[in-house]
């Protein structure tokens, strides 16, 4: 028998995979080519050549011991190298000891959460959300406080955050370039939030940590910047993967950085390896560590996200959708044509449509399509688009 537990979790599980799943059924009905999936974010554009030769040159590599153990925070020299690439992208002063390999961003994510949760503390997350977030505070017996960002825009909501501020509070989770909305959250109101939590520090006294979850911090477009979690917030975590910005999400490779002022950064730091051996991960993998560690500073073709985005950015708007244009990330977040988005996105699959409803995210009518596909199936798409419009809308 299942644990009730995770019974009741599989039921309320993942709008993204049931999407993505319907989107499979209908292949075996209508064929590859006739289906337009906008469900999973899983990047089609190819690997930077660095990186694939990067790969190559380990795989054949012989070097004794190449494939053992090494410490449960990673080879070294590979922490050594991403944090000298963190530093130069932060500002902050950054050593190896600094940097703790992961199985990603998801499995980074869990580490720090193991580390610094206690039963019934309560992690902050920002609504609209990524939902995995929920199920990974809920894996050690935290309490997720769901605080709403502003409908207009999508920025933080400074007054509704201090209001679910509690003596519970030990972290909060922002996601920037975010995932659904594209948003990317300003410098301004990162560091307005940061006064607000040393205030919120003080008077509790304790430490609340921000993890900061930036697996598309270099998909970035027209030219935004990208405020730096490390220089702004004293207690925090980055916490990232070359899933996205390298096209790796197979590969599950990402890495810790620990603030190295952080309030009991040490312990922190031995806490965090520890858990990174007990949850399971034991390491990240060698061969991936060793080829990041050549292409710290490579990146996907961007352009070709950049792309699509204003082609299916525009094509949407004109035939009525209502959408903020994504400064990073290859999603969209458009409000549906009708306000309830399970029915619209139950409608869209007539048409061949396979998007994520919003309440999905935690924000009923919205739905988000990603767009990490061809630019030839989006600009297929965009008649079946009109006929759904045409249809919810009676035109």
């Amino acid at each position: 028998m299942l644990s009730e537990r995770i019974t009741e979790s599989m039921t309320n599980s993942s709008w993204i995979r049931a999407m993505f799943e319907e989107g499979e059924k209908l292949r075996a009905i209508h064929g590859n080519e006739n289906v337009f999936d906008f469900s999973l974010g899983n990047p089609d554009v190819a690997p930077p050549k660095a990186v694939i030769d990067a790969f190559k040159k380990y795989a054949m590599d012989e070097t004794p011991g190449l494939h053992r153990y090494m410490s449960n925070a990673g080879f070294m020299d590979v922490r050594e190298a991403v944090a000298q690439y963190q530093q130069k992208e932060s500002g902050v002063p950054l050593k190896g000891d600094h940097i703790i390999m992961t199985c990603g961003a998801a499995g980074g994510l869990n580490v720090v959460l193991r580390t610094i949760i206690d039963p019934g503390d309560e992690v902050i997350v920002l609504s609209p959300y990524f939902v995995e977030y929920l199920f990974y505070v809920d894996n050690f017996s935290g309490k997720v406080v769901i605080v709403n960002t502003s409908p207009e825009d999508f920025q933080l909501d400074l007054q509704e955050l201090d209001k679910h501020i509690t003596p519970r509070t030990k972290a909060v989770i922002l996601n920037s370039p975010h995932n659904p909305t594209g948003v990317i959250y300003t410098e301004k109101s990162l560091r307005q939030m940061a006064d607000l939590l040393q205030r919120k520090e003080k008077e509790y006294g304790k430490p609340i940590y921000v993890l900061s979850d930036e697996p598309y911090s270099k998909l970035i477009y027209d030219g935004a910047v990208l405020p730096q979690i490390l220089q702004i917030f004293r207690n925090s975590f980055v916490v990232t993967s070359f899933s996205k910005t390298l096209s790796l999400p197979g590969e599950r490779i990402g890495y810790i950085a620990v603030h190295p002022e952080m309030d009991y950064c040490s312990q922190m730091i031995g806490g965090i390896i520890f858990c990174n051996r007990i949850l399971g991960f034991i390491n990240a993998p060698a061969l991936q560590q060793k080829a990041i560690a050549d292409s710290l500073n490579a990146v996907v073709d961007v352009e070709q996200y950049q792309e699509r985005r204003d082609f299916i950015y525009s094509n949407l708007t004109r035939i009525g959708f209502s959408c903020m244009k994504p400064e990073g990330t290859f999603y969209l977040f458009p409000k549906t044509l009708i306000p309830d988005d399970l029915k619209f996105v139950e409608t869209a699959l007539k048409h061949n449509i396979l998007m994520t409803p919003g309440r999905g995210f935690g924000w009923p009518g919205y739905a988000r399509l990603s767009f990490c596909v061809s630019l030839d199936m989006i600009k297929r798409s965009i008649p079946a688009f009109e006929a759904l419009a045409a249809e919810v809308l009676g035109k």
